[in-house]
Order: C-alpha cells, then sequence, then structure tokens
C-alpha cells in the first residue's frame, strides 16, 4: 500500500480568468503499481485514474477526471522516498490543467496509508497556483501479498485544493 494520486479541478467561470478562488476536489482513484510493491525498495511507476467532484468557495461544482504518473525512486510496501509525477485533468467543460507534483510526505495511520502532496499547476486552469493534495490508500490485496507477488495497486479517496 502506498502512493496513489489524483488532481485538481475548477469551474471555467472561476480557473479560466485566473481568478483567485480556492477550488476544492474530492474523488476516488484507482492505482496501478509496475513493478507490484514487495518488501524490498527499487523504482516503481504508479499509474491512477481519478474521478473528481471540484467546488469552489461560492460553490461552483464542476466534475474532472485525472490521469496520474509518478516515479517513486526507492518504493516498497513499507516506504515511499523521492517521489514526483504529473497529471492531466480533463474538466466536463472540456478544459485542463496539467499538474507537476514534487513534494510528498508520506504516514501511516491504523494500517491505512497517508501521503501529502504539494505542486504546482505548469498548464492550462490555475496556471501559476500551488496545489495541496491528500491521498489516503488502501490496499486492493492482502498485506501477505508483499511476500509474494506484491501489491498490484489500490483505491484512494483523494482530496485536492488548489490555492488562491
Amino acid at each position: 500500500m502506498l502512493l496513489v494520486s489524483s488532481l485538481l479541478g475548477a469551474p471555467a467561470s472561476q480557473a479560466s480568468t485566473g481568478g483567485h478562488e480556492s477550488v476544492i476536489c474530492a474523488g476516488n482513484a484507482g492505482s496501478r503499481y509496475d513493478p507490484p510493491l514487495t518488501l524490498q525498495p527499487r523504482t516503481t511507476h504508479n499509474h491512477a485514474d481519478v474521478s473528481y467532484t471540484c467546488t469552489t468557495v461560492s460553490g461552483h461544482t464542476l466534475a474532472a477526471t485525472g490521469s496520474f504518473h509518478a516515479v517513486a525512486p526507492s518504493a516498497s510496501c513499507l516506504s515511499l522516498t523521492g517521489a514526483h509525477g504529473t497529471e492531466t485533468v480533463r474538466y466536463a467543460d472540456g478544459g485542463r490543467s496539467l499538474v507537476v507534483i514534487d513534494g510528498a510526505t508520506t504516514v501511516r495511520v491504523a494500517g491505512v496509508l497517508v501521503v501529502l502532496q504539494s505542486g504546482r499547476v505548469v498548464e492550462g486552469r490555475g496556471e501559476g497556483h500551488a496545489v495541496r493534495r491528500t491521498v489516503t490508500s488502501l490496499p486492493r490485496q492482502l498485506p501477505t501479498d508483499c511476500l509474494a507477488s506484491g501489491l498490484r495497486g489500490t483505491e484512494s479517496a483523494v482530496r485536492l485544493e488548489i490555492l488562491p
């Protein structure tokens, strides 16, 4: 059980004008690890498909989907070091955002993995704005799979904030 991701969303009425209204997105992600996570740390790719509902402070909502890809130079069932990634977010109205994640802190709480990520929108809606995200992951497999075939993926709840 390790890193997963997600990203971004904002209604066209706010984000396309570069407005400074905060946006909060909540959703779910299914992720896949290549190679599967085992007890031995190694370079691992993570791909996550994310579905969001995003809301601005003023109450505008918009559905969005994300396609996230990250690389962790050292990942295992027990730890994660140096992960970085990108996500393309596509909004229901046809807009998109490209987000770069360049910081992450991982904590384990009662067997649940929580990844706190930070980054920035580098292209499209919200360009230049900081991003903060919390990903809460549960494995799709038994923890004992770390000893054999490895963990192939996780299901996660994702909360993404585009900061003003």
